[in-house]
């Protein structure tokens, strides 16, 4: 299992101050530097947090893994990643202006759309991943459109966990990675797992490929050092 930095945190704080403090740039080689398997980036139409400039710096001095989040529906986001080809963009249905990611695509729904826009990734050879909510149909539906991956949101397991029903927030994850595997997608996971809870996750899917991890990591970061938490998350997943 592999363990993909999502530096987006960082670049919230440099952008609330101005200036290149803390330099994302440098963020990414350092993580790749501590031991992440890969560097996530979000970037969003408003440029928030990732500018659409940091993405073309980090893809070009990081060796590591490369994924990039976003909604494809926006032309830009799309132009950029064809610009940049990272090994792995992962299609989240955000809103326009959303604070942060909140729900996974209707693949049944959205088949359509979703089969045309994966294609005209894949034909320049980025592997692609789409966010999905833990159901067993949305699994199914995932397979029609013709993505390497699906993403399952982690919310409702974080929530559940914390609320101390960790055996009926994980049942519906394991349910979903089960039929994912057997329908031959790859499976990533991501949103608010954290060195509480990712052990767990990880312990009752086996098959999981990768987590992207940011908000948590970037938070035990200012107390633990940042170096100290890459090497703390990857420990849960071993």
């Amino acid at each position: 299992m592999k363990l993909s930095v999502n530096i987006n945190k960082l670049a919230t704080l440099r952008n609330s101050r101005g200036g290149n403090n803390p330099d994302v740039v440098k963020a990414a080689v350092d993580a790749q530097r501590f031991g992440a398997d890969g560097i996530t980036v979000h970037p969003r139409p408003d440029e928030r947090h990732i500018r659409y400039s940091d993405v073309r710096e980090i893809k070009n001095i990081i060796t590591t893994e490369f994924n990039i989040e976003g909604n494809s529906q926006e032309q830009k986001f799309v132009d950029l990643v064809l610009e940049v080809q990272p090994h792995q963009v992962t299609l989240v249905p955000d809103a326009l202006g959303q604070i942060t990611s909140n729900h996974g695509w209707d693949t049944v729904r959205h088949k359509d759309y979703l089969k045309e826009i994966i294609a005209v990734f894949q034909k320049v050879g980025i592997r692609v991943s789409i966010f999905v909510d833990p159901l067993v149909e949305m699994v199914e539906g995932a397979t029609e459109t013709g993505t390497d991956r699906i993403e399952l949101y982690t919310e409702a397991y974080a929530h559940g966990f914390a609320a101390g029903n960790r055996e009926a927030a994980i049942a519906p994850y394991v349910a979903a990675a089960k039929r994912a595997t057997e329908l031959g997608l790859g499976l990533n996971a991501g949103h608010d797992l954290d060195l509480h809870n990712l052990k767990y996750f990880a312990q009752q899917i086996p098959t999981l490929d990768e987590v992207s991890i940011g908000h948590a990591l970037i938070c035990d970061a200012i107390y633990l050092g940042f170096e100290n938490t890459i090497q703390l998350y990857k420990r849960q997943l071993q």
